[in-house]
């Protein structure tokens, strides 16, 4: 095993290292290389790095966005049509900052905002390191420049703008910092070289970088290439699908789908892939953090502890809910507004899906037992909610990955970053924005056959506005809404507890302070900040 050196530099300093990355063209898009550093470059420094643990350590640096209900997640979510954290008395205050998230009046000092920087600039700057230690291992190259992508991307959808560094510089130099559309172009770069390298996926490693979750990831960065290169003065649009980028996406989801090794949970079984044992029931994941009854790093814990209540099965928070207009746009028989699993909800009381009005505990001898709020009153959960001044049983709950009665504690449930339906609905979007698949599916097609394997009712009309609520539907708490809405051009809307029609610039989080404190080269901040 080969290992090198290499200069080590502060995180908020110096974030992504720039390297060489070489890739072969998969359609007629031309998108350039940035760099052009050997692994000899690499050697200079002082801290020998093994390249597999090294490696590792990029990994390592996914779970923040799973194992804590703040940070990243916090940044997709919060700001959307579908979650809220409300105020409960002196519960969940915590200085405004979930507030200030869902209602648009953030800033630079934001603590989340600075936490996600911090995260995913971490990632990166650990898989550069990857590549650079792996020398002439292509596969490891290949693993981390996956994820390098998958974080650079990130930071380009939340701020725009990717600072740099390149491996011969010094440690105390301040850092490039890449242009929005330059910093996609790079990203495009590490995913389409992966792609060339990385293994096809299998069921018992998808929780390693694979040919397939590299093609998923390419048809998400082209299909927002368009708000990607738009110009940092008008951040929200009109954007401007290029039919290249549209091609580009269907050719990538295309590739998920040939290879026959994913599809839909079949009617009924929606929940499986949040079950805790979704590595085996589920179909559909294509890029996981891998949980254990012996070690759980991305732990979902936090997804129901952060909005059950205290006094239902698990004793959990009682904390974020959605919204009920999000509610009410899931028909009846839709699965995915709720269900009671055979293994959970007996057990428990504890439905999947949105929970609203009276809650129960686990079934006995005269069927299930009513809860009580901590006053005695019935635990009802009501859909109407004040997100500054809530009381204990405001606002529709959500459990999406389910807990194991006897293990919660403990959960194995794999996190889930990429999966199958999202890359259906992908493809289906980028039809409808101009794509041409060359299979001859059509976006009704696609959407429809989702709705009615879900239990909802065929739609007669799939238009543009019709895929956003289905991706909705579907992909709830997943951690991709935010960037939904800004691609459809409804994430400034008004919502409930939201009244008035936020200003463009909030499209785009500010650099958080300390970083352009550490890093003049950020400046000028985000227009608004």
């Amino acid at each position: 095993m080969n290992s090198f050196n290499y200069k080590t530099v502060g995180l908020l300093t110096a974030t992504l290292l720039v390297g060489s990355v070489g890739i072969n063209g998969c359609t007629n898009l031309d998108d350039k290389v940035f760099g052009s550093l050997s692994s000899t470059d690499a050697t200079q420094g002082s801290i020998r790095l093994d390249p597999v643990a090294t490696l590792q350590g990029a990994y390592q640096a996914l779970n923040p966005i799973a194992n804590s209900q703040g940070r990243a997640y916090a940044l997709q979510e919060h700001p959307s049509d579908e979650m809220m954290g409300p105020t409960r008395g002196t519960d969940w205050d915590d200085f405004g900052v979930w507030r200030k998230l869902h209602q648009h009046t953030w800033d630079s000092q934001h603590i989340e905002i600075l936490n996600a920087w911090n995260d995913l600039n971490t990632g990166a700057f650990r898989a550069s390191q990857a590549i650079f230690a792996a020398g002439s291992n292509t596969q490891l190259v290949a693993q981390a420049q996956f994820l390098r992508g998958f974080f650079t991307s990130s930071i380009v959808d939340l701020w725009g703008r990717v600072p740099v560094r390149q491996v011969t510089d010094a440690a105390d130099a301040n850092p490039a910092v890449l242009s929005r559309q330059a910093a996609t172009n790079f990203v495009i770069s590490d995913l389409r070289a992966a792609f060339n390298v990385l293994p096809a996926y299998t069921q018992a490693t998808a929780n390693v970088a694979s040919k397939e979750a590299a093609a998923a990831m390419l048809a998400k960065v082209y299909l927002n290439r368009a708000v990607y290169n738009q110009s940092p003065t008008t951040p929200a649009g009109p954007f401007t699908f290029a039919k290249a980028d549209m091609d580009s996406a269907v050719y990538f989801a295309n590739q998920v789908i040939a290879s026959g090794k994913f599809a839909l949970a079949p009617r009924g079984s929606y929940y499986d892939n949040f079950h805790w044992d979704n590595d085996q029931r589920s179909k559909e994941l294509i890029f996981t953090i891998q949980n254990t009854s012996t070690a759980q790093p991305g732990s979902v814990q936090n997804r129901y502890f952060m909005t059950e209540h205290y006094n239902q099965y698990i004793g959990a928070w009682n904390g974020f809910t959605t919204l009920a207009d999000f509610y009410n746009s899931f028909e009846a028989t839709d699965e995915r507004r709720g269900a009671q699993p055979a293994d959970l909800t007996p057990a428990t009381g504890i439905t999947a899906g949105f929970q609203v009005g009276q809650q129960y505990g686990p079934t006995g001898p005269a069927g299930p037992v009513p809860l009580k709020d901590r006053s005695g009153n019935p635990l009802v959960f009501t859909p109407q909610v004040n997100i500054a001044l809530a009381n204990e049983v405001q606002g529709i709950r959500v459990v999406k990955y389910l807990p194991n009665p006897l293990t919660y504690n403990n959960p194995t449930n794999d996190y889930v970053f990429l999966r199958y339906a999202d890359v259906l609905l992908m493809k289906a979007e980028a039809i409808l924005r101009g794509g041409t698949d060359p299979q001859g599916q059509t976006a009704a097609t696609i959407v429809n056959n989702l709705r009615t394997t879900r239990g909802a009712t065929a739609a007669s009309t799939i238009d543009l506005p019709a895929v956003l609520a289905e991706r909705g539907r579907e992909l709830y708490w997943e951690g991709w809404r935010r960037s939904d809405e800004i691609r459809f051009g409804t994430f400034l809307n008004p919502v409930d507890q939201r009244p008035t029609t936020s200003p463009a610039t909030a499209v785009l989080f500010p650099f958080p302070q300390q970083a352009i404190d550490s890093n003049p080269n950020l400046q000028p901040q985000n227009p608004g900040y």
